[in-house]
């Protein structure tokens, strides 16, 4: 049995058990694996379920989570890679409901939603008018921005708000705009759809947990209880983690809490038996938990009020850490790893994932573990009293490699393919192809933590459709090998350099250490950029006004120039006349606050990108594409004739991109190839 369906333009078969596919797949409609009865072309990989089969979508339609134009449907996105659906979020490549105008998507599950308006939902509390649906099909995954919990039954939703998303669950859309309650006797409290607003360096509860959703407020005493306390805050509280129940103190209060170590200034939970008295939130912490800073479990500790027996210092924050209050500490003997517990389990450290009693945290280092290797040895020699293999099959290569000690490749200007940067020894190679891999790439573990990360990352040599990475640490484009997050809705990824540095860094730029840090909201000393939350930086372990982004923090300490015999050493200031400020190479200014590179013996100055070109990690020969030009691009190192850059025309000197198609036969620089498009 076969039909027709609009879209795909040969016949779909029937197939009574998808085993009989070529292999497994998504559905294109509801991108859900096909299992069952499915109609397919085995020719194009091309499925639907029976039931999306058929499925009488209409080809245009006026929804209300876009009223401002019809949306149109296509069989597949309208992007060049995956597009994401504008209600759940979700990554979509099949059938969509698409407005040209807006961008705007809908993918077949969310746009066959049902929804109605909802009706005096007050302006105090949102200013646009929300939808109401009675089942998402959990095509949700966002949180409330009431109660911040993660959104789950009836909800409410507005199709105004783009970024941040507004939705409710049912139960916080309509809570009462003003109630009594008890830790504030004399006045009513108001419910505000977000916190008033606080000094910029406020310690008050909400503060310090970064509440953003709804309170109930009193302008008058200054209080303000959130909807995790009033919707959820039991007199009585019994947890795994803690033999004994936690009461309510009935009463605000200022107070340090047992297990932070920090102060409160809400109503505590009290053990009677233990005497601690704690946030309602650092009831439920966990007693074990695994970060990527530490390669063992690390567990919480806490001591009433002992006498400091010595200086502890959080080996995350580099601050001290008071042991008369709780603490995460690594059990394992003679190791000293301790962590403040605001630190151990901030969202951009720990994961969320708890380790069990009695887990072996030994079963977690798996970085020499056989099975986390990538190649398979085929020969070995004995150096001494090491057998090193000197013949090995690399996953991401066809051949075998041979191991070379000394001596040059045949091509002095090769490259390693795995970290792009130029070869020396001990390296492997291929007798068959250009294929390079220093000793320490081919010897990569496949799967590894990293500071940088909170998940588990996974080795890679695959690229987007256009040929390269992004490392979303030194913000540089590279092509090589990288590790990247295969987390759900996880997008982290970072070149080999980016995954050599620690948590700590010894820089020559400054006199103190520095350590690593998250959402540090503060400029980089070097090169001014602002670093954003999502940024991970370097600061001074001394706290001095030092910063480094990563970028900056990698760059190398020496670089060559054609004109000079000597390397060229990474410099942090120069104080000479203002005259005397101009690169040797492009021959412009140089800002006298910025890093440059020097050779103090021919007296040559060049900027940075100037030194090690505007693609350092990108291997010379490797071609990548793009949207607006029909053929490949080839990177290439000019290093004398150097031809003039087809959009500013500017000589081309070192690193560039070359189209040598005989059509176009043209060379341009990486920062004017966007013009192109023009």
């Amino acid at each position: 049995m076969e039909i027709q369906h609009f879209g795909h333009h040969h016949p779909l078969v029937f197939i009574q058990a998808h085993s009989v596919a070529s292999k497994a797949a998504l559905c294109l409609v509801c991108e859900k694996p096909v299992e069952g009865w499915s109609y397919g072309c085995n020719q194009c990989e091309f499925y639907l379920h029976k039931g999306c089969a058929e499925l009488e979508l209409a080809p245009k339609i006026q929804h209300p989570f876009h009223p401002k134009h019809p949306l149109t449907l296509l069989p597949k996105s309208p992007y060049s890679g995956l597009g994401i659906c504008n209600f759940c979020r979700k990554k979509f490549g099949g059938f969509v409901y698409n407005c040209n105008d807006c961008s705007f998507d809908l993918h077949i599950n969310c746009a066959l939603l049902q929804s109605s308006i909802a009706a005096n939902f007050p302006n105090s509390l949102h200013p646009h008018p929300l939808l109401f649906i009675q089942n998402h099909n959990n095509e949700v995954k966002s949180h409330c921005s009431g109660c911040q919990k993660p959104i789950s039954g009836q909800i409410y939703h507005c199709s105004d708000c783009t970024y941040p998303y507004f939705n409710l669950h049912k139960e916080c859309a309509e809570l009462p705009l003003e109630i009594n309650h008890p830790y504030d006797r004399r006045h009513p409290l108001t419910l505000l759809p977000q916190p008033p607003t606080h000094p910029p360096k406020c310690s008050c509860y909400l503060c310090r947990i970064q509440w953003k959703g709804f309170v109930y407020s009193c302008s008058l005493c200054n209080f303000d209880l959130s909807l995790d306390d009033f919707l959820f805050s039991s007199p009585t509280i019994t947890v795994a983690s803690h033999e004994h129940p936690w009461m309510l103190v009935s009463r605000k209060m200022s107070f340090v809490c047992d297990f932070c170590g920090t102060d409160g200034d809400h109503t505590p939970y009290f053990s009677a038996i233990c005497h601690l008295l704690v946030h309602k939130n650092c009831i439920s912490l966990p007693r074990h938990i695994m970060i990527t800073r530490h390669r063992h479990t690390i567990s919480l500790s806490y001591s009433l009020r002992q006498n400091q027996v010595e200086d502890w210092m959080c080996k995350i924050c580099y601050e001290e850490v008071d042991i008369r209050y709780g603490n995460y500490r690594c059990p394992a003997s003679r190791c000293r790893y301790i962590a403040h517990v605001r630190c151990a389990t901030d969202k951009a450290i720990w994961d969320g994932t708890i380790m069990p009693e009695g887990y072996d945290e030994r079963s977690e280092e798996v970085v020499d573990e056989p099975w986390n290797l990538i190649t398979d040895v085929v020969e070995q020699i004995r150096i001494g009293e090491l057998m090193v293999a000197s013949e090995i099959k690399h996953s991401y290569h066809d051949h075998n490699l041979r191991l070379t000690f000394s001596g040059k490749t045949k091509d002095d200007d090769s490259h390693c393919d795995g970290c792009t940067r130029p070869i020396s020894t001990p390296f492997y190679s291929c007798e068959q192809c250009r294929f390079f891999l220093h000793k320490d790439c081919a010897e990569l573990p496949k799967e590894m933590p990293h500071p940088f990360h909170k998940h588990l990352l996974t080795l890679s040599n695959s690229h987007d459709e256009y040929g390269y990475s992004y490392c979303v640490a030194c913000r540089r484009r590279y092509q090589g090998f990288g590790y990247r997050c295969y987390k759900r809705d996880c997008r982290f990824g970072i070149d080999i350099q980016c995954m050599l540095l620690s948590d700590t860094l010894k820089h020559p730029s400054h006199e103190h250490s520095l350590v690593l840090v998250h959402n540090e909201g503060t400029s980089c000393s070097a090169c001014f950029r602002y670093l954003l939350s999502m940024d991970v930086a370097y600061r001074c372990m001394k706290r001095c006004d030092f910063s480094l982004d990563v970028g900056c923090a990698s760059l190398p300490l020496t670089a060559w120039y054609k004109y000079d015999r000597h390397a060229l050493t990474l410099t942090f200031s120069d104080d000479s006349e203002p005259s005397q400020l101009y690169c040797d190479l492009c021959e412009k200014e140089r800002e006298p606050n910025r890093w440059f590179y020097y050779c103090a013996d021919c007296d040559n100055s060049l900027h940075l990108n100037c030194a090690i070109g505007d693609l350092p990690y990108m291997k010379l020969g490797n071609k990548f594409k793009t949207d607006w030009h029909k053929h490949p691009f080839t990177v290439v190192k000019n290093i004398w004739n150097c031809p003039p850059c087809k959009v500013c025309g500017e000589v081309c000197n070192g690193q560039a991109l070359e189209c040598k198609e005989s059509e176009c036969n043209f060379t341009v620089h990486w920062n004017c190839l966007w013009d192109l498009r023009e």
